[in-house]
């Protein structure tokens, strides 16, 4: 589904990956929107939904889970979210 959007965007290197590293950015305020995998935490996203509330950047679940999301990014490693930079 999103699947094309963040290839096209890793390739530009717009895309920060993982979850401390992307809600580290969200809160500097340089985060546009955020890809989240469909096995992420639900403590995890809770925190997301609230910095989107107070950000107002887009979440987007993908309909992968996080280890597909990291095999989509190259990645040896399980990955839940993605942010994409403004």
């Amino acid at each position: 589904m999103y699947e094309e959007e963040i290839r096209k965007n890793l390739a530009a290197g717009k895309i920060i990956i993982g979850t401390d590293e992307t809600l580290k950015n969200i809160r500097k305020g340089l985060i546009a929107k955020v890809y989240v995998a469909s096995n992420c935490s639900e403590d995890v996203f809770k925190d997301l939904k609230k910095y989107s509330k107070i950000s107002g950047f887009e979440i987007l679940e993908t309909k992968l889970p996080n280890d597909e999301l990291g095999a989509i990014c190259k990645k040896p490693f399980n990955i839940a979210m993605l942010g994409l930079l403004k």
